[in-house]
């Protein structure tokens, strides 16, 4: 299927998969890469992922604007889809709304990762009373990275029911990618004070700001500066469709170039609406260099997930 319509909207940008195939390929011959890790692609449980599909179509209030989905496929389909860009690793990326649902996504994220020895395994947590519990066993059953959505979960990061699971989680050394920026819509639980808070209490966690913190990417960059194991993620960062909405401030860019070390490729994988060779493209005209680039789509990665 890939770059269809979805319910009579069209992605931003056309094109088909076989298109992106035929970029991607040449995109990682010219560098040299033996593959592309994304960090922020979504793979959940059927029932989840179409409850999220229908959220975007119906651009509900934490989205506001026409979302189309542009790899909207079944679950194999996707998985050959991402391989076939050459995504050598990626994340199954879930995240609750409410209590008593983070332990059963990850009992799938768990079953999806031993089933799909190219994903990293994932878990996410909540604020509630058992979150340690479920939180120590995902850890146990070796978690790789854990998925925080500030927003859409609707709770502060410094909620006194998460103080175990932060302090255990930063124990672990365990990567958490954390979507706590103002976009697309901002909340009261969302922006760099909160992330602030929380780095002052527990400074050796390993976060991986999601958006690279759109749109208050200055704030979060000067994190990056203060917390050496503080990094970024791109997702959405640089299209077409994030830069008319959120544009990335100019005179930051080259603080892009002083942090590469700490910065990671995401995709947003399939939940975009454009096709994914523009994501790469968009960060290639920065023109940061192919030294960055290498960084960002694949070594920074590799070596924080430890990828032989």
């Amino acid at each position: 299927m890939g770059l269809g319509p979805a319910d009579g909207l069209e992605p931003i940008l056309g094109g088909s998969v076989d298109d992106d195939v035929t970029y991607l390929t040449e995109f990682r011959r010219r560098l040299g890469l033996p593959g592309i890790v994304d960090v922020h692609t979504h793979f959940m449980p059927e029932q989840v992922l179409r409850k999220v599909w229908e959220y975007f179509d119906a651009a509900g209030p934490l989205v506001a604007r026409q979302w189309p989905i542009a790899y909207r496929d079944d679950e194999q389909v996707r998985l050959k889809t991402l391989r076939g860009f050459g995504v050598r690793a990626f994340t199954s990326l879930v995240y609750p709304h409410k209590p008593d649902m983070a332990a059963w996504l990850n009992e799938w994220t768990a079953e999806f990762a031993a089933r799909t020895p190219d994903c990293l395994h994932t878990a996410t947590f909540y604020p509630e009373h058992h979150a340690a519990g479920y939180v120590q066993t995902a850890i146990e059953r070796g978690a790789r990275i854990f998925k925080v959505h500030i927003q859409v979960g609707r709770f502060h990061p410094g909620d006194p029911l998460l103080n175990p699971v932060w302090g255990m989680i930063q124990d672990a050394e365990v990567p958490v990618l954390i979507h706590c920026g103002s976009g697309p819509v901002a909340t009261e639980f969302t922006g760099p004070e909160p992330i602030a808070g929380l780095l002052r209490r527990f400074p050796r966690l390993r976060l991986i700001i999601a958006h690279l913190g759109a749109p208050e990417y200055r704030e979060f960059l000067d994190l990056v500066e203060r917390y050496p194991l503080l990094r970024l993620d791109t997702t959405m960062t640089f299209t077409d469709f994030f830069e008319a909405a959120d544009p990335f401030p100019d005179g930051e860019r080259g603080r892009l170039a002083e942090f590469g070390d700490r910065i990671l490729f995401g995709s947003d994988f399939p939940n975009i609406p454009y096709s994914y060779s523009h994501a790469v493209q968009a960060l290639e005209r920065l023109e940061l260099g192919d030294d960055w680039l290498r960084k960002v789509f694949y070594q920074n990665a590799s070596e924080l997930f430890e990828l032989s």
